[in-house]
């Protein structure tokens, strides 16, 4: 009976984890006759009411208020580690820029949205809606729109739980490899407290490539819905794989798990084309953004002399006199006093 019961869970096991690695996380393609309004992933009427992917169940499971917990957990640690930028001007832009690519999202949490500084190029959000931008995006970015995409990108991590999911999937699997023979103890072994199997922030980041394709989808329907051109979101890309061709390895720690860029760019124009009804008028720059940018370099150069003036000086050893008497000075006599 106790086989019987062990083969069984083996194959669930086996099941789920064989469903939650299929290619069902990659965005279905679309056409304009397949943008229904059905409120699935392709309506967008229907953003902010669409479940894209936070239910409990076999493939998450995790609540939305124990991802947040540890969230929460998470971004102390991060906020200790880290030099945030605290200017009111540059923290209350980039919040409100955040704040509304939120609310024409399927998010179900609040977000709490910090200003990094740092050089790379890269901004991250953890489960729970606490989101990270780094000054060097700022900085890279041309305009408005194109950090609005970064962002966009970010936010839709959060909206389909996908840190949630990537960790049911690794827990899933560890069960699956582990011998039955350990859970002669009943099925209560199998009890998993919610929040547990989430790991460290560094590794969390890193999501499978159906996730960050599922980002870029869910990511260009946000912005569009807040009002920017999407075509700034392929831009950034473009932007990128022209950095990574000048300098390879350059972008490759910020973007290692993202589809490779052509695909990306492939893929969001496809969207773009067949899913976003064209507008008559799109936010691309602001003013504003354009001061934040100035304001923030200042700041940056700033901080970089400073770190100069705050490096030790190099000590030289004074040059001692040679005794060798052979050595390059040249020898001055007096007049007379030849032997």
């Amino acid at each position: 009976m106790k086989r019987l019961l062990y083969t069984g869970l083996a194959i669930l096991l086996f099941s789920c984890t064989s469903a939650l690695a299929g290619p069902a996380d990659e965005p279905t393609s679309t056409s304009p006759s397949k943008a229904k309004h059905d409120g699935g992933i392709n309506d967008l009427d229907a953003i902010g009411n669409r479940n894209v992917g936070c239910g409990r169940g076999v493939g998450n499971w995790f609540s939305v208020e124990g991802q947040i917990n540890m969230g929460r957990q998470y971004a102390a640690q991060v906020d200790n580690s880290s030099k945030l930028i605290k200017d009111p001007v540059i923290t209350e832009y980039v919040n409100r820029v955040g704040q509304n690519l939120v609310r024409n999202s399927d998010s179900k949490v609040p977000f709490t949205i910090k200003v990094i500084d740092s050089d790379e190029i890269n901004a991250f959000a953890l489960p729970g809606g606490f989101f990270y931008v780094n000054s060097g995006l700022i900085l890279a970015a041309d305009n408005e729109a194109e950090l609005a995409g970064v962002m966009s990108h970010e936010i839709a991590h959060v909206a389909a739980c996908h840190i949630a999911r990537e960790n049911t999937r690794g827990t899933l699997a560890q069960l699956a490899t582990i011998p039955l023979i350990i859970m002669g103890g009943g099925l209560g072994g199998l009890a998993i407290q919610e929040g547990a199997g989430f790991a460290l922030p560094a590794a969390m980041l890193k999501f499978s490539r159906g996730f960050e394709a599922e980002a870029d989808y869910l990511g260009l329907q946000y912005m569009y819905k807040s009002g920017y051109d999407p075509q700034a979101f392929t831009a950034f890309f473009e932007k990128v794989e022209a950095q990574e061709k000048k300098k390879p390895g350059l972008l490759s720690k910020a973007f290692e798990s993202h589809p490779p860029t052509p695909d990306r760019i492939e893929k969001s124009q496809d969207e773009i084309q067949n899913l976003l009804s064209a507008k008559p008028t799109y936010k691309v720059d602001t003013s504003e953004f354009q001061d934040v940018k100035g304001r923030l370099a200042k700041l940056e150069n700033r901080r970089k002399l400073d770190d100069r003036k705050d490096a030790s000086p190099e000590l030289r050893r004074a040059s001692q006199p040679s005794d060798s008497g052979d050595d390059d000075h040249p020898v001055l006599k007096r007049d007379g006093s030849q032997n």
